[in-house]
């Protein structure tokens, strides 16, 4: 009997001594100086691990008394099945060997459970990792008992394969008595409530079919299922493979694959189950195009209403926000893609515990680029936009997103090169990202001066304060309308590519310096201005949607998709750390068609294209073109290693010869003289398309009335604007 508790106390000595490593040890200041204080702080630690898993006990004492019952049961089979039904009462010490070894191991697993952590968990929500605990705790509990056994015994009486069957029983009653606690989701019960309740008239819950059969499925059924109050109630399910058809999910049939879906909905229509809404449970973009389009198209024909699940990163945080709520399908749904394989390390550690500046950082890409750069836990964010409700919301996000992120508001334009170098000077940087410029190519087409002062000289501004202050890497977002451009806007955004470019290079000259990257991508969906917002504007008014052109197409991005990529080449540039003046263009997959989008709108918005609301053929507006292009033919291809990221490298112009011409055109600009910033963007642009009647009226307006003018480019035709020669807005 001495043995047994010297045993106990060896065991325990063990434990504790590895718990203070894990706990104590690991922070040196806390590390007991003498022996005195090292058996104090282990004995702290044991009574402090015993209090809590006592608790534990007290708190789940029915199942505590089950586990225990769980085990006695275990090791009476065990026995029962080692001796078979006649060997037990063949031994004449048989009930004192199983009574003794019943003592050791009840008292053995009345101690080890609770420190296992049995009873720290809510069981209810229990999975399959869940099992480990279990594992653990047994493991643990028979080679105690082993040990005691071994010092008690020698393990004479106890046959060794005992241990090992009792252990397997063990697992098995605890896995199911845990198992109990989730028993309603498995009652054909559970499943049926929602339709008893709508035949006794006290509920009604609308009924869904899913599209997918996979995770977000499964959660979102669970989810249902053990929430009695939710409004829907899923009738069947659709997948893309054809394996899973006829199998079950949670009580739910998965009745066949997205094109039976007319099919389906006539079974379900003979059943009594007609659905009213149809569910994508994933993203669409993980769904093959054709079969996505032809459901979408043969939901229409049967008149059922079209949503998805919202993601978690959708959810409000108010406390009256519904769960199960769904959003109806949009084109950012329709035209987003499979995300691409992001190296978040190679990202996180470009910007985590660096100083980040994001100019326009309140506009559409700036704020996704804010919130995307807090996720890697910079040291500060320096925000600048020259937008007060702009700059205001990006600051209220970054308070309720990440509180913990320090960052600044820096209200001023870009344009002002006094006030850039004041805010690079306070905050220093140390990765700048540019995304202010003004986009919107009608109106800097009429604008031509102040599309020149913010796109030009403000990111010269930006660029030479990154250079001036010990900035790392510059990165500058641009557009795909830089490419053989019809428009003002796509020229300006040019020559500040060529700026940045030329940077990048007299850095490789003098060993020294930042990099200079840009990142060119079209569309974006959703952005301010774009299309998508107009069309819907237009859908709410009844029609018509106005098209430009049949013809004309777009390459299309959403902001997360385009703001993910740009973080991407930028860790990738900044790695490379060998300036080439690159440009690094997002890989958007195929054009669309603007008619197309507009179609697709209405027809998800449950109207018929041409029917019930109109299409507008209104012709293209000034410096558009019918198609966009990635690459200018004189580029350079340079191979990327970045999946979706392309590379090139466009003939370089000196930067002393940018500098001298950008000085020019800003007095000019800051002048209203259109006609002489238009002639330098042609000089430095030779294979610009500026309109030569464009140029031409400019300077003979300007020379019959002695003041600026606007000149508006409609087709062969030109259209003068007298303006005012007050100072442009700061």
């Amino acid at each position: 009997m001495f043995r047994i508790p010297t045993a106990f106390k060896a065991f325990y000595g063990a434990w504790a001594f590895r718990v203070m490593n894990h706990r104590a040890i690991a922070d040196s200041a806390a590390f007991p100086a003498t022996a005195r204080d090292a058996a104090i702080t282990l004995a702290q630690l044991g009574v402090r691990k015993l209090k809590s898993a006592a608790r534990g006990a007290r708190k789940n004492a029915a199942l505590y008394a089950v586990d225990l019952a769980s085990a006695a049961i275990a090791l009476f089979l065990a026995l029962f099945l080692r001796y078979g039904p006649g060997g037990l009462s063949d031994r004449p010490d048989t009930m004192q060997i199983l009574a003794w070894s019943s003592a050791q191991y009840l008292a053995v697993c009345a101690a080890m459970f609770p420190l296992s952590g049995l009873y720290s968990r809510n069981w209810k929500y229990g999975s399959i990792s869940d099992l480990v605990i279990i594992i653990r705790a047994v493991v643990l509990t028979s080679l105690v008992l082993i040990a005691l056994l071994f010092f008690s015994t020698r393990l004479t009486d106890m046959p060794r394969t005992v241990v090992p069957l009792q252990s397997l029983l063990l697992i098995a009653f605890l896995a199911t008595s845990r198992l109990s606690f989730r028993a309603d989701e498995f009652l054909p019960s559970k499943n049926k409530r929602s339709e008893k309740a709508d035949a006794d008239g006290h509920r009604h819950r609308v009924p869904l079919l899913l599209v997918g059969a996979g995770n977000a499925a499964d959660l979102y059924l669970r989810a249902l299922f053990r929430d009695p109050a939710a409004p829907y109630v899923p009738v069947a399910c659709l997948d893309t493979s054809e394996s899973q058809v006829g199998l079950m999910l949670h009580g739910v049939p998965i009745a066949g694959r997205l094109e039976d879906l007319e099919q389906v909905v006539a079974d379900l229509r003979a059943e009594g189950k007609q659905p009213c809404h149809i569910v994508f449970t994933e993203p669409l973009s993980s769904f093959d195009e054709t079969a996505s389009g032809e459901l979408l198209q043969a939901a229409e024909r049967l008149g059922i209403a079209v949503s998805r699940l919202q993601s978690a990163t959708e959810f409000k945080q108010t406390s009256n926000e519904n769960p199960y709520e769904l959003r109806s399908i949009e084109m950012t749904d329709l035209l987003e893609r499979p995300q691409a394989a992001l190296d978040k390390d190679a990202i996180r550690r470009l910007i985590a515990g660096r100083r980040v500046l994001i100019t326009g950082a309140g506009g559409s890409i700036g704020s996704e680029l804010t919130r995307q750069i807090a996720a890697c836990g910079p040291a500060e964010i320096v925000l600048v936009d020259n937008t007060e409700f702009n700059l205001y919301s990006i600051d209220l996000c970054l308070k309720e997103e990440f509180p913990e992120i320090r960052h600044s508001n820096c209200l001023g334009s870009v344009r002002r090169s006094q006030r850039v170098n004041e805010i690079f000077e306070a905050h220093l940087p140390e990765l700048v990202f540019h995304a202010a410029a003004l986009k919107h190519v009608p109106m800097v087409q009429i604008n031509p001066c102040e599309g020149v002062l913010t796109n030009v000289i403000g990111t010269m501004n930006v660029a030479n304060a990154a250079k001036r202050f010990g900035a790392l890497a510059m990165v500058q977002v641009s557009t795909d309308k830089v490419v053989n451009s019809s428009s003002i806007m796509g020229m300006t955004k040019r020559l500040a590519e060529l700026y940045c470019q030329a940077l990048d290079l007299d850095g490789v000259t003098s060993g020294q310096g930042p990099r200079f990257m840009t990142v060119r991508f079209g569309n974006v969906l959703g952005s301010s201005g774009s299309l998508i917002p107009l069309f819907k504007h237009q859908l709410a008014k009844g029609g018509p949607l106005t098209v430009t052109d049949a013809r004309m197409t777009r390459f299309f991005m959403t902001i997360r998709e385009a703001v993910e990529l740009t973080l991407q080449a930028s860790a990738y540039g900044f790695q490379k750390q060998i300036g080439q003046g690159e440009i690094f263009v997002l890989d958007m997959g195929e054009p669309v068609k603007i008619i197309d989008i507009a179609r697709r709108m209405i027809r998800l918005a449950g109207f018929v294209p041409d029917k019930d609301i109109m299409i507008e053929i209104v012709g293209s507006r000034p410096g558009e073109k019918l198609f966009e292009e990635l690459f200018d033919p004189t580029d350079k291809r340079i191979q990327s290693a970045i999946p979706g990221v392309l590379g090139a490298v466009p003939q370089p112009v000196p930067s002393s010869v940018l500098k001298s011409a950008f000085n020019r055109m800003q007095r000019d600009a800051e002048r209203c003289d259109e006609s002489s910033v238009l002639a330098a963007i042609a000089q430095l642009l030779p294979n610009a398309e500026i309109p030569q009647d464009m140029i031409s009226a400019a300077r003979a307006a300007r020379r019959s009335t002695g003041r600026s003018v606007g000149v508006i480019a409609l087709g062969k035709k030109t259209a003068v604007r007298p303006q005012t020669t007050s100072r442009p807005r700061q």
